[in-house]
């Protein structure tokens, strides 16, 4: 089935970089699904998916990155595009049906509520107090006369504070005395203490909206000086935005293009999986990523801070072994040599051989065995499941019939089959978004780290614009699908490594607060 399209459709399309038999890719997607992910297991210490670390080990790996650094380009990769509109969703919904009545705010609006008594101990606060200032407005008296609702406008709309639009990583999250730090201010600071290189440079990158990154970039100016003179660091901070080529067409539920007022075709962001185009342009041995709101004051930052050296210490000790194995393949391996090596995959890498292998000639084990190990690496910290939505880790069999480990989204599992529930019933931990990266094969040429994306594994889902109903596609997720033919290691992690900021009450809690 092929869609006409116009010759205003076609030009649309090229100025994205896009072409129709993208589209047609994109809209075949629509028509016949995604498949679900099939769980075989969920990964656990017990089973050995989950590597638990002893003391001997953290220091053991921790002292391995420090030894290890010198010559290597470390870089930090923040995701940071979106606005913070989710973040006070509770608080758009009060200021849109609040009509002064105190009596209901306990009852209807719990979290605002607590928001509103505690709204001092914010550290956007004073910014607050300002700009009400600024328009000849009051705090005290507004909140004194109970117009709280005209306080959170200030706070949220545009030609105020505007942090509503603004994104994540620019509110204002931690006080420190007098002074407060965004999420991009404590991403530099932890740069600093585990990124930064022999040469004393940190190299941090964010992916961010086109819309914001003239204000992270002013952002960046007014305060770098002062970090790299505070830690004795030059920064090196970069931007980039997701590429217009990996946007998707949007369609209603018929599975055809729908278009905006103007008769033009409507497309939307891939998603975060779209990302694996940005974080193929870095170049470093050495790639950690987190997301921009996963952020902690300084008294909380130290375990997150040895945990990172402890991941990239893992993770170049296995590649300095996995390189070996490589050259040894190349030069030719005896029996006992090929053992060592499947031993090596088997359990160190957690790599699951395929299930023809054992009847595999040497030769064609040596070859298996090669394609297996020549593949980007990540390290992925998990903490244990606190009832948190979202991905966790399991032992899965893809469409190829590929047995591997993968962080699984909810929304991927098929929980109308009972096994398949039983499966995610029984997960113990939870994907924080901590991993550290290797993109480099060894010869030390970088992966084209397109080619070991799952492109089964993107998402459908449904949006309501007016009275119409559009479907829209995410590319397979960043650290789900993008990356589902890297070699992955799991390892359990601190759940003190896990703090993000979801909703603005997250700010009130002790993680987030003064030491």
């Amino acid at each position: 089935m092929t869609t006409k399209f116009s010759d205003s459709d076609l030009a649309q399309m090229q100025s994205l970089g896009l072409t129709p038999d993208d589209v047609e890719r994109q809209l075949a997607n629509f028509r016949r699904g995604f498949p679900k992910t099939v769980l075989i297991d969920a990964a656990t210490v017990d089973n050995g998916g989950i590597l638990r670390l002893d003391d001997a080990d953290i220091n053991k790996y921790a002292t391995f990155y420090q030894k290890n650094l010198k010559g290597k380009r470390i870089l930090k990769f923040v995701p940071a595009s979106g606005a913070a509109t989710r973040m006070f969703k509770d608080l758009y919904a009060f200021t849109a049906s609040y009509f002064g009545i105190d009596y209901t705010i306990p009852k209807e609006f719990p979290t605002v509520k607590e928001f509103l008594e505690q709204i001092r101990t914010f550290a956007f606060f004073d910014d607050l107090v300002a700009c009400m200032a600024k328009s000849h407005a009051d705090f005290s008296d507004y909140m004194n006369r109970g117009d709280f609702a005209t306080v959170i406008n200030f706070l949220l709309k545009e030609q105020y504070m505007g942090y509503g639009s603004l994104p994540k990583g620019l509110l204002k999250f931690h006080r420190y005395g007098h002074t407060q730090r965004t999420p991009l201010e404590e991403h530099i600071v932890e740069g600093a203490e585990y990124a930064r290189q022999s040469d004393d440079t940190v190299h941090i990158h964010f992916t961010v909206s086109p819309e914001h990154r003239a204000l992270f970039r002013k952002k960046v100016t007014e305060v770098k000086l002062f970090y790299e003179h505070s830690f004795g660091v030059k920064l090196d901070i970069t931007f980039s935005e997701q590429k217009h080529y990996t946007d998707i067409i949007a369609v209603n539920e018929q599975n055809e293009p729908v278009r905006d007022d103007e008769g033009r075709l409507i497309f939307r962001p891939g998603g975060h999986g779209a990302l694996i185009e940005n974080l193929n342009e870095q170049r470093a041995d050495i790639i950690f990523i987190k997301n921009i709101d996963n952020v902690v004051p300084d008294w909380m930052k130290h375990t997150t801070i040895i945990y990172k050296k402890v991941l990239a210490g893992l993770l170049l000790h296995l590649q300095e072994q996995t390189f070996k194995y490589l050259r040894l393949l190349d030069e030719g391996v005896s029996a006992a040599q090929l053992r060592a090596i499947e031993k090596f995959a088997q359990q160190s890498l957690r790599i699951v051989l395929p299930d023809d292998y054992a009847q595999a000639t040497p030769a064609q084990k040596t070859q298996q065995l090669h394609q297996l190990l020549n593949r980007p690496m990540r390290i992925c910290g998990m903490v244990k499941n606190q009832g948190e939505p979202g991905g966790g880790p399991f032992i899965t069999l893809n469409t190829h019939g590929i047995k591997s480990l993968q962080i699984v989204e909810t929304a991927q599992i098929n929980r109308k089959d009972p096994q398949q529930e039983a499966i995610l019933n029984n997960a113990t931990h939870f994907n924080p978004v901590d991993l550290v990266c290797a993109t480099k094969n060894y010869h030390g040429r970088y992966f084209d780290l397109r080619k070991y994306v799952d492109p089964d594994t993107g998402f459908i889902s449904k949006k309501t614009k007016g009275a119409v109903t559009l479907k829209s596609q995410e590319l397979p997720g960043l650290w789900n699908g993008a990356m589902a033919y890297w070699n992955t290691i799991f390892v359990e992690v601190p759940l003190a490594t896990f703090n993000p900021v979801k909703t603005v009450n997250d700010l009130l809690r002790k993680e987030h607060r003064e030491g």
